[in-house]
């Protein structure tokens, strides 16, 4: 498969346009006749929504739900339940068969790795964000190259409120640590972001008001009793209409 390194090599002295390099690979896959298999990391279902719709176009897709970033866990339970929802109503929609894989959560482990670097007085979009880009860029990494995905990447591109530069920066670092392929991506480019926004409207999916770090959200001031109660109504609900929630860490 074509590595992301052989196109950027190319824009040396200039500001990358990551949205161009990956829609270039696209041209590669299809004149080669080849349908990639990726492992996208999602924070979220509003996230992964314009991402799938492009992406399914052209591969095979399985999201990749590891955010033991996200408090508290009733809120994580919340967005895990409603990525899974989400992919299962656009497989029914589309005819597409998008997987999930669940990774274990693991907050402790978040909480005292910032901590331990002393970034948990960071700024939002910061040195700490850097640090939990990488953190799940690596984990989602180290799992295509376990599954023997073809590439591994990211939606946090769609967010205008992420620096997609910094993302596909350490996504490209960490590539050359693994046997898999980087996915580079700008999502919210082509109006990404707005169909991202549409697509939840069809699909009546929930958006959160913040990023789900326990440490931005104290800055941002969340009511944090009020989204465990209200998460844990959702997913009280869910459980009574579904059955007890299963994690199993493998793809459906």
């Amino acid at each position: 498969m074509l590595n992301a390194d052989m196109i950027v090599e190319k824009m040396k002295n200039q500001k990358i346009n990551y949205d161009r390099v990956l829609r270039k690979m696209i041209i590669e896959w299809e004149k080669n006749e080849e349908r990639p298999r990726i492992l996208l990391h999602s924070c979220c279902a509003p996230c992964s929504t314009y991402t799938l719709e492009f992406l399914c176009q052209y591969a095979d897709v399985t999201i990749f739900f590891s955010n033991s970033n996200i408090h508290p866990e009733s809120e994580y339970l919340r967005r895990m339940i409603v990525q899974k929802k989400f992919i299962e109503d656009f497989n029914a929609n589309t005819g597409n068969n998008v997987q999930l894989i669940v990774d274990e959560y693991k907050p402790n482990d978040f909480i005292q790795m910032m901590v331990k670097q002393n970034l948990h007085n960071e700024k939002e979009g910061g040195k700490r964000c850097d640090a939990c880009f990488n953190l799940r860029l690596d984990l989602v990494a180290q799992k295509a190259q376990e599954l023997g995905y073809d590439y591994f990447g990211s939606a946090l591109t769609i967010s205008p409120k992420k620096n997609s530069q910094l993302i596909n920066q350490i996504g490209m670092d960490i590539q050359k640590i693994y046997n898999t392929n980087y996915l580079p991506s700008d999502f919210k480019k082509n109006q990404g972001y707005q169909r991202s926004i549409e697509m939840c409207k069809e699909y009546d999916v929930f958006r959160q008001c913040y990023c789900g770090c326990v440490f931005a959200a104290k800055q941002q001031g969340i009511d944090f009793k009020a989204i465990k109660k209200e998460a844990q109504e959702y997913v009280d609900n869910y459980e009574k209409e579904n059955g007890k929630l299963v994690f199993t860490f493998n793809a459906d």
